[in-house]
């Protein structure tokens, strides 16, 4: 039977075959002592000598030790007895249980089960565990006979032997460690070299691949590349995805594997090839170019042998077979190599003494010498390097070294020889051997005292290895190089520096700043400065304004050290590289470089790429402070610009930014962006040629887009910026003038006042930061104003334009804005204040004011009250008075405008136009508390003018100005005047102070004052005099409406709601029916907003609630729809003063809270949507509540 050995899967018939005549010898197991084959013999036996197939594990003895015969000697026996009976598989069973050979046994069941050809006996007794249970706690004698059923002393557990585990202690203590180790070094080694066969099979199988005639044709045809072969392909396929991970091409790695599916790209063994790894793709491409290294020749004497020379010829020429020696010719050949050795071993010596009588004479030749040639030098330290002699390639000035530098020891070599002895990995390619010695002359070589002793070079090495040293890593590699010149630091922080970085925390990082950015400007090699800005730029992951700072500081002085190029090559690509980070601070910190960098930078980069990024990322960035540095460093640019076709970019992008939604944006742009841009076109002399009236064009074009819907927005984008635009302005007026040659700073030149000029927004639009100096700009406007009193304007273009063409579209402009619209009224009061402010008071004297009175002349021809379009009607009037006239506070200016706003009052009044530029002029005022005197006295010339028009025009301004008005004028000059006003005869005039009366009682909380204004509505509604006025009556309640809800509770329970309620009966039994309507429709409006107050149970049973009854009873016939909502709303005051009724301790109801339920508030608001006549009333529902 020719059974497979499982411990070896390379045995084979065909090798036994092989090897007919070998000699069959079995080994002993190691507790029997037996020594084997001599183990300093080359030709003994190989390990891997395989026994005839007939040998049964051979190697193993008996479990128990004992002295039995072994397998093999049984096996051999018996096939010497009978050559041509098979013996039955049975009987070796039967023979093997009873000897107690049980692993044997176990292997003979196990290939027979793998075979098909289970055995009865085998089987029944390895699964029956009985046979393995230990009978006592001592192992039997060795003379101890045990039959088959016997209990087996190898694991106490109850287990059978499939569940053994044979790498571990059994669990009863009995640790037969020797045979286990036994086994499984057997099954280790057995098992590498199955290993070592089958990929050396795999090799040579591989190799033979290639057709031999495909190989030929190769070979006489050198120019065709020969294919590549299976194993190569997998080899390269191993190191090209070794280099993908490496170098972060992680989704390549990934498509590249998937490609290759067939392959572990995790283990080299896979590859299959019988040889080491072979470095990485980057240090073969590094090689391949490159002088190979001066290699370390070595000869292994314990080997190295001439089988030639050997007596007997032991070895035949070709033979494959291994050589059968006896005993007496292995003992010759022993003998041979014994002197070969010793030969060696003399050589050894006698250059050993060589290379120290040539150390002697190179370190006289130091001493002796104090400054060699630089030739001299160079061949002393190379003279290592140029030795045949391989065990002299490490020589030092100083000491021998041994033939292996392993980083192991304490390196003790000349500086030279350390520069010499660098592996090329380490060295920079682009410094020359000639570079290093040079510096090196630099300094004189270091000198070590050498003790007189004679120790060999292999004991010295192996003395110093116990100095614990490590030069295998790179950071060992790096500590044990010292850096020798300026350029070797740099080289060594380029390399250090990656690795530092990531271990820094990252509060201190900002401590590296300086650190790279000196290695990066000083650094040789291009990619190594580009890997250490990358650093810079990413150093911490969300910097803040300090760290950028930082940054931004080291940015510029890099780019002052290394020039524009290096700034455009290295610096830009970082910037444009975070262009779209993840994190708003990283991008914040590009927007800002750029700008930093701007003075830096060649001037076509400047106006072409830096601009396209910025304006790229004011367009698509959606943080506002990434926005707002973009339009700083924008302002930058346009600082440094000098191409002239960038204008409209320019103009564009300021458009862009101040249409931008976030303030702080928009601010920065009236800061920084406007002015750097206005200087620029100021130098291209298009600030008052083209940007001026390009931004008043599109003023024009959007009033005449907008004459009922305006676009106020874009209105107060375009006008802010003229608005920015006027400190460059005057500016230019100022270095145009006729005498600005004449301006002369020695001398005494008086300070400019405080108040000459409106604040400015930044330092960029103070006048002074634009011409150059206060003291500059003192003299100038001391000529200026010189020159506008006293000898004019001729020959000066720039004030000419400004006067002559400016100021005229700028009226024309506030002619036709809506005069209703407060916002734009005030966008262009500020704008003419700003401007006659900085133009100064005799320029608005002179030239703005008379542009002014000569369109609004003010007489009743000036006013079209059938038309409405009338010059005084218009914005002219509002934006004059606040604009214009206000703009210097002494008194003559003070007269003109109060002379201005009564002619204006006396003029609309009587030509019974429209109150609306009137009004607009109070309000902007009366914002203002310095002007409420000023417009009382004006209000005062209305109520005792002549004219019940005029009086009446004054009651209704009272109203506008009272709201921010203290409580001492109040009682001291509003309400005597109004009371003035309602002693007057015309029912007019006294109906038109009831709002302004509704006013205080909003307002005030003086009770003296508020009772006097009470007695005074009090007469209104008592008073059999007015019981039949109905616009009176109208007037009283849309004002109750207005004030009720703000005013304070004890007026609005025992004054407004009882009216209401007297109002709402009387209504009932009103005969004309448009009477009962209107003040039906104005009681509505007043209960909805007075329903949000908090109102006390009594008046609203006595009150609130049959005031809303006759009002329901009034829509009943009048509005049905407002009826169902009157409905509603009694219903849930009923519910609320019932529940209030049977026990709630609060005492005031709200019906606003009883409609607080989600079906009532629902049903009210429905209701409410279906009115379609909904006063302006309604609004107030949702005021304020008091």
């Amino acid at each position: 039977m020719a059974s497979v050995n499982p411990f070896n899967l390379s045995d084979s018939d065909e090798e036994a075959e092989r090897r007919p005549n070998e000699t069959i010898d079995t080994e002993r197991s190691p507790s029997d002592g037996a020594p084997g084959p001599p183990p300093g013999n080359p030709f003994s036996p190989p390990a891997d000598a395989e026994p005839p197939p007939l040998l049964l594990s051979s190697n193993r003895t008996s479990p128990s030790g004992g002295e039995g015969i072994s397998v093999s000697a049984a096996a051999t026996s018996v096939m010497a007895g009978s050559a041509d009976t098979r013996i039955s598989v049975d009987v070796i069973a039967a023979q093997l249980l009873r000897d107690q050979y049980i692993l044997t046994a176990l292997e003979l069941h196990t290939e027979l089960l793998e075979a098909g050809r289970e055995l009865p006996r085998l089987r029944d007794y390895f699964s029956n565990p009985g046979n393995f249970e230990r009978q006592s706690g001592t192992p039997p004698a060795k003379d101890q006979a045990l039959g088959p059923g016997g209990p087996l002393n190898r694991a106490g557990s109850i287990s059978t032997l499939d569940s053994l585990d044979f790498a571990r202690y059994s669990d009863d203590g009995n640790r037969e460690s020797d045979e286990r180790v036994a086994v499984l070094e057997f099954e280790l080694r057995k098992a590498k070299e199955t290993i070592q066969a089958l990929r050396a099979n795999l090799t040579q199988a591989a190799e033979s691949e290639v057709p031999s005639q495909e190989r030929k044709n190769l070979k006489s045809s050198p120019e065709i590349q020969e294919p590549i072969r299976p194993l190569e392909k997998r080899a390269l396929n191993f190191l090209v995805n070794e280099y993908l991970l490496k170098n972060e091409y992680k989704l390549s790695s990934i498509t590249f594997s998937d490609e290759n599916d067939d392959q572990d790209f995790e283990l080299w063994d896979d590859v299959g090839l019988n040889i080491p790894k072979p470095p990485d793709l980057l240090q073969l491409y590094r090689n391949c170019g490159a002088p190979s290294p001066l290699s370390r020749d070595t000869v292994d004497v314990a080997v190295e042998v001439d089988f030639g020379d050997l007596p007997g010829n032991c070895i035949a020429p070709g033979t494959p077979k291994k050589p059968d020696l006896s005993q007496q010719q292995q003992a010759e050949v022993v003998q041979e190599l014994e002197y070969q050795i010793s030969l060696l071993n003399s050589e050894k010596e006698s250059l050993a003494e060589q290379i120290k009588k040539l150390q002697s004479e190179i370190q006289t030749l130091k001493r002796t010498v104090s400054s060699p040639p630089s030739t001299e030098r160079l061949s002393l330290d190379l003279g290592s390097e140029n030795t045949p002699n391989p065990s002299s390639t490490n020589t030092s000035s100083s000491d021998p070294m041994p033939p292996s530098d392993n980083g192991q020891y304490l390196d003790i070599r000349g500086v030279s020889e350390l520069e010499n002895s660098k592996p090329p990995l380490t060295q920079n390619t682009s410094q020359t051997h000639n570079e290093i010695h040079n510096s090196l002359n630099k300094r004189p070589p270091v000198q070590f005292d050498q003790p007189n002793r004679k120790l060999s070079p292999a004991f010295q090495q192996a003395l110093l290895s116990f100095c614990r040293m490590c030069s295998d890593s790179r950071l060992g590699a790096e500590v044990s190089r010292i850096a020798d010149s300026e350029q070797s630091v740099m080289l060594m922080l380029g390399r250090c520096l990656p690795h530092i970085v990531p271990n820094v925390l990252l509060a201190k990082r900002e401590e590296l700043i300086p650190l790279i950015l000196c290695t990066a400007c000083l650094h040789p090699e291009p990619k190594e400065r580009d890997q250490l800005l990358h650093i810079l730029f990413n150093l911490i992951k969300r910097p803040d304004d300090e760290q950028r700072q930082m940054i931004l500081t080291g940015c510029v002085a890099f780019a002052r050290h290394v020039g524009p190029t290096r700034v455009e090559a290295e610096l830009l690509p970082q910037c444009w590289e975070q262009i779209n980070h993840k994190y708003p601070e990283r991008r914040l910190l590009v927007a800002e470089a750029c700008g930093a960098l701007a003075p830096y930078l060649p001037k076509e980069i400047r106006s072409s790429l830096v601009l396209s990024m910025l304006q790229q990322m004011l367009a698509d960035d959606k943080a506002d402070m990434v926005r707002e540095a973009v339009v700083k460093s924008l302002a930058i640019i346009m600082g440094y610009i000098d191409d002239p076709d960038k204008y409209s970019q320019g103009f564009e992008l300021m458009l862009l930014s101040l249409g931008d939604p976030s303030e702080r944006v928009v601010s920065a742009v009236h800061q920084v962006f406007i002015p750097a841009f206005a200087a620029w076109t100021t130098e291209l002399g298009s600030l008052h040629t083209a940007l001026i009236p390009s931004l008043l064009a599109r003023i024009e074009k959007l009033l005449m887009q907008g004459e009922h819907s305006l676009d106020e927005h874009k209105l107060h984008v375009f006008l802010s910026a003229l608005q920015s635009l006027i400190p460059p302005l005057f500016a230019v007026v100022l270095q145009n003038a006729p005498f600005t040659s004449r301006a002369k700073l020695h001398g005494d030149i008086p300070a400019i006042e405080v108040t000459r000029f409106p604040r400015p927004a930044s330092p960029l639009q103070d006048v002074a930061t634009i011409i150059g100096s206060r003291e500059m700009l003192s003299a100038l406007l001391i000529l200026y104003d010189h020159q506008l009193e006293h000898e004019g304007t001729t020959g000066w273009e720039s004030l000419l334009w400004v006067v002559n063409q400016l100021l005229p579209q700028l009226i024309e402009i506030v002619g036709r804005i809506n005069v209703t619209s407060s916002t734009c009224v005030h966008e262009f009061s500020r704008f003419f204040w700003r401007f006659c402010r900085t133009f100064g008071k005799i320029f608005t004297n002179t030239k703005v004011k008379p542009q002014f009175q000569e369109i609004l002349r003010l007489s009743e021809e000036n006013v079209d009250a059938s038309a409405g379009n009338g010059i005084l009607t218009k914005a002219t009037v509002p934006i004059y008075a606040t604009g214009v006239l206000t703009c210097y506070n002494q008194e003559e200016d003070r007269k003109l405008l109060v002379g201005f706003l009564e002619d204006v009052m006396t003029t609309l009044s009587l030509s019974h136009a429209p109150l609306d530029s009137l009004k607009a002029a109070f309000v902007e005022l009366g914002a203002n508390p310095v002007y409420h005197e000023l417009l009382l006295t004006v209000l005062w010339y209305g109520v005792v003018h002549t004219s019940a028009l005029v009086r009446c025009t004054a009651a209704r301004m009272f109203e506008l100005i009272l709201r921010g008005m203290s409580e001492a004028l109040v009682d001291r000059r509003a309400a005597p005047a109004l009371i003035t006003l309602c002693s007057g005869p015309e029912f007019s005039v006294r109906i038109s102070t009831i709002p302004a009366f509704g006013t205080i009682m909003e307002t005030v909380t003086q009770k003296e004052l508020l009772e006097r204004v009470k007695m005074q509505l009090a007469s209104f509604l008592e008073d059999p005099q007015y019981q039949d006025q109905h616009s009176l009556h109208m007037e009283i309640i849309r004002t109750f409406g207005r004030v009720g809800p703000n005013a304070e509770p004890r007026f609005r329970d025992e004054f407004v709601l009882p009216h209401l309620h007297k109002l709402a009966l009387a209504n009932n039994s009103q005969t004309v029916e448009s009477k009962r309507i209107d003040i039906a429709t104005q009681l509505f409006e007043a209960y909805s907003a007075l329903s949000c107050c908090f109102i006390s149970e009594e008046v609203m049973v006595n009150h609130f609630l049959p005031g809303l009854r006759c009002l329901r009873a009034d829509m009943e016939q009048l509005s049905p729809e407002h009826e169902v909502i009157l409905s509603s709303m009694v219903k849930e005051c009923e519910i609320k003063v019932e529940n209030r009724a049977m026990g709630d301790p609060q005492g005031s109801a709200s019906i606003a809270s009883s409609l607080v339920g989600e079906d009532a508030k629902t049903k009210f608001l429905s209701k409410m949507g279906q009115l379609t006549t909904s006063g302006a009333m309604l609004a107030n529902v949702f005021q304020r509540k008091k």
